[in-house]
């Protein structure tokens, strides 16, 4: 490459005050999201895999016409009089195709997460609404030689391949795809982050870790304490703390699937957050996800968490959120759930299980080692509910994540989610 700056590969450019080029070198960028995606992996045992992905999943910005690209479309090495630029240039098939070159038919798993980072997960043959499908893209190898050409690092090419089964263990068939989108938010995740971090260090900046749960626990405490200070002595207020007190007493079982049927006004609310919190810090989960079918509830339930646990503590995304609420701090936490709790709708939840793009499968990867509420569980719907329980399973089966499916009218589950696993407690 030849002329203006002399940075030989870029991933990413940006102009600073003065409109000086600052250029993002991409080794320097391949390297950190290969270090980022394995440390968020590494929750659930496959550090390696999301490692390697990200070690190759901008290969392809090798290419020539990718780097006169960039420069092009930048401006930084361009005539002010020249107006345009080329199309966009693939990046993301060298890197695919790389990986089954050196991993055979297991370098596919790879393939899918590089593949599709930028335009989502594909499927293997061609579909006709999207026109993409694995199966071609890897069949073209001059994306890869053209990658070649522009002789990337040693270390890059020959990075340390994957030894560690999925999630430590052997996985069925059912939960593989789960893995995959794990894998896939890993990687995504790690992507976006690193380049925020360049292109926009203000913005990333905000992204700050949240309060410890074991704070939120102390402040939960007090709240309670004060509650039941004021309480008047009556029967319903002895079965709430009854109520209460079961669940924080059960917060030592075994993280799984937990059932918690409670009539209305027994204090489900907060008696299923007393549980979560103790069941966190006791088994080293490391956020909490309310889940809610109906926004109207979600609101009621988000208004009364943040009275406990303060604004800054608590997570609400939905389709329905007043903008007025949000904060800068509060988007970019709604884009990956980084934060000790989330209070979020079926629909995010379920969609973003299933989900192919890479808005949906971001935040993915945070499920790991959390406890999920799921609120009014009686209105998961039927249509959709062999799905669900088998997304659930997953999580609970290879992720960590203990459930607690939540309501005042308990659905016919028992022993049919989680076998041995399910607990209940009426």
């Amino acid at each position: 490459m030849g002329g203006g700056l002399r940075v030989e590969y870029v991933a990413h450019v940006r102009f600073d005050a003065e409109k000086k080029a600052v250029v993002h070198p991409l080794e320097e960028h391949l390297l950190e999201v290969g270090r980022l995606g394995g440390k968020f992996a590494s929750a659930f045992g496959n550090d390696d895999w999301a490692t390697l992905a990200g070690i190759w999943h901008d290969l392809g910005k090798y290419k020539g016409d990718f780097q006169e690209y960039i420069r092009q479309v930048t401006g930084y090495e361009r005539d002010e009089a020249e107006e345009g630029g080329p199309g966009k240039v693939d990046h993301t098939a060298a890197g695919a195709i790389h990986a089954v070159e050196r991993m055979g038919l297991m370098g596919r798993i790879l393939g899918y997460l590089i593949a599709g980072h930028h335009s989502g997960l594909p499927d293997w043959i061609k579909d006709e609404a999207s026109g993409r499908g694995l199966q071609d893209r890897i069949k073209d190898r001059q994306h890869l030689e053209l990658a070649l050409a522009g002789e990337p690092p040693q270390g890059i090419l020959n990075a340390v391949l994957p030894k560690t089964p999925p999630c430590g263990k052997a996985i069925s068939e059912e939960h593989c795809h789960l893995w995959i989108r794990m894998l896939f938010s890993c990687l995504v995740d790690a992507d976006f982050l690193d380049t925020e971090a360049f292109m926009d260090l203000e913005k990333s900046s905000l992204r700050t870790a949240g309060t410890g749960l074991a704070e939120l626990r102390d402040r939960y405490n007090r709240h309670m304490e004060a509650m039941q200070a004021g309480a008047v002595d009556t029967s319903v207020n002895r079965i709430r703390r009854q109520i209460l007190d079961d669940c924080r007493n059960h917060a030592t079982w075994e993280p799984g699937f937990f059932s918690l049927t409670v009539p209305t006004g027994g204090g489900k609310t907060l008696a299923s957050m007393g549980f979560a919190l103790d069941h966190a810090i006791r088994h080293g989960k490391r956020r909490i996800v309310v889940v809610i079918p109906y926004t109207s509830i979600i609101e009621q339930t988000a208004e009364v968490l943040r009275k406990v646990f303060g604004d800054e503590a608590v997570l609400e995304h939905h389709s329905n959120l007043d903008p007025d609420r949000e904060t800068q701090k509060s988007k970019l936490a709604s884009e990956n759930w980084d934060a000790p709790i989330v209070v979020t709708t079926n629909v995010q939840l379920f969609e973003s299980l299933f989900a192919a793009r890479t808005s949906a499968c971001r935040k993915l990867h945070n499920l790991t080692d959390s406890v999920v509420i799921l609120d009014e569980a009686q209105m998961l719907p039927p249509e959709y509910l062999k799905p669900i329980l088998s997304g659930l399973r997953g999580l609970v089966d290879l992720f960590g994540v203990s459930a607690v499916l939540c309501t005042a009218t308990q659905p016919a589950l028992v022993g049919r989610i989680g076998g041995d696993k399910f607990q209940n407690k009426e």
